[in-house]
């Protein structure tokens, strides 16, 4: 006889229940736990106080503290030039020699003309002598002795003009003799021996530059130019050039042009260097580094920890238990290789300079290249 539908069910359920919680056991026992990632290979450094220089850089160019076109003040054959292209020359060195014959003999006739009328003016002055003891007696008109006073002092201006032509004379026959007005470098010629030159001809003779020392003209912004007379007004600005092959020079700035540039929206600065090993060239090309102060303590860390984000720039910071925590920071000025933390990061923290890319918050790291630098 069959029973009914639910004591079969029940008799089944009894039956399966043993081979059931076997399955299930059997089930518990094969699963495993998923191990945790492995922790990701970074380098690191740590955070530092230095005292960092605020600085400004710029492309600056050599100049010349003083740059002459060399000219002739009279014309004439060049007939010798005494100093070599390239070379240095010191004040008053003679330079040129012009054919100074022309002159020789404006000099002498100027001399003669000088001499003649001064035996005019003698023989006049004589006469007007006389002719005032005549017409005191009415032996000339008064017109004649008028005249004879004209005469004198005409010839005594002329003698004054005769003595300036000998002046002007002897100094035309100076200037055929051309010589340096400073110690300085001689440039290239434009004038060689045997041609014609011709006074104050554009094109001059030769350019001479004072090279020791050298200015460096460089510009700032215009939204810097308070904060540079601010720090000026304290005491000298140092100032750095450094030269395409790496050698640096240091000089003080001594220029603050008075006006900024419309076209630009700059202003010109010069600064001063000594140069006296002469590694700084004019028209030479420079890198430009003024100091305006030292800030004391600043909390600085390797440029490349830090990277750029959606909400500002961020790093990441390794934690004691060997995780990092992403932190958003403030940055300050950077330089060379470092830049200034305002705000995010103490000094002493460590922070990843690389492997970013595949870090997430609470990531655990390994850091390959850790770096201690101190605190000081």
């Amino acid at each position: 006889m069959i029973g009914s539908p639910s004591g079969v069910l029940s008799r089944l359920v009894r039956r399966a229940a043993p081979c059931l919680a076997i399955l299930a056991l059997a089930s518990s026992c094969g699963e495993k736990k998923a191990p945790p990632p492995p922790p990701v290979p970074v380098a690191a450094q740590k955070a530092r106080l230095a005292d960092v220089p605020l600085e400004m850089r710029a492309i600056g160019t050599v100049e010349a503290v003083q740059s002459v076109v060399v000219k002739a003040q009279v014309s004439g054959e060049l007939l010798k030039v005494h100093f070599t292209e390239g070379e240095d020359v010191r004040r008053g060195q003679t330079l040129f020699s012009l054919d100074p014959r022309p002159y020789e003999a404006a000099l002498r006739k100027a001399r003669a003309d000088l001499e003649r009328d001064r035996a005019r003016a003698a023989s006049a002055q004589a006469e007007s002598k006389r002719y005032e003891e005549l017409v005191a007696k009415d032996y000339v008109t008064r017109q004649q002795y008028d005249d004879a006073v004209a005469e004198a002092r005409a010839l005594a201006a002329t003698v004054s003009a005769d003595e300036a032509a000998v002046e002007r004379a002897a100094l035309d026959l100076q200037y055929c003799t051309i010589r340096s007005p400073m110690d300085a470098r001689a440039g290239r010629l434009y004038v060689h021996e045997g041609n014609l030159v011709k006074a104050n001809d554009d094109s001059g003779l030769v350019t001479l530059n004072r090279i020791a020392p050298v200015y460096a003209a460089f510009a700032i912004p215009e939204q810097r130019l308070g904060e540079v007379r601010r720090y000026a007004r304290e005491g000298t600005l140092r100032v750095e050039a450094r030269t395409s092959d790496g050698e640096a020079r240091a000089g003080v700035l001594t220029f603050l042009d008075n006006a900024v540039n419309e076209a630009t929206g700059t202003v010109l600065l010069k600064a001063e260097f000594p140069n006296g090993d002469r590694a700084l060239w004019p028209g030479q090309f420079v890198n430009v580094t003024l100091t305006l102060a030292t800030r004391k303590g600043a909390v600085v860390v390797p440029a490349r920890a830090v990277q750029p984000g959606q909400k500002g720039d961020y790093l990441y910071v390794v934690k004691d238990d060997g995780t990092v925590d992403m932190r958003t920071v403030r940055l300050g000025p950077r330089f060379g290789d470092e830049v200034v933390l305002e705000e995010g990061v103490a000094a002493g923290e460590t922070v990843v300079t690389d492997g970013q890319l595949r870090l997430v918050p609470g990531a655990r790291v390994d850091i390959k290249g850790a770096s201690d630098r101190g605190t000081g």
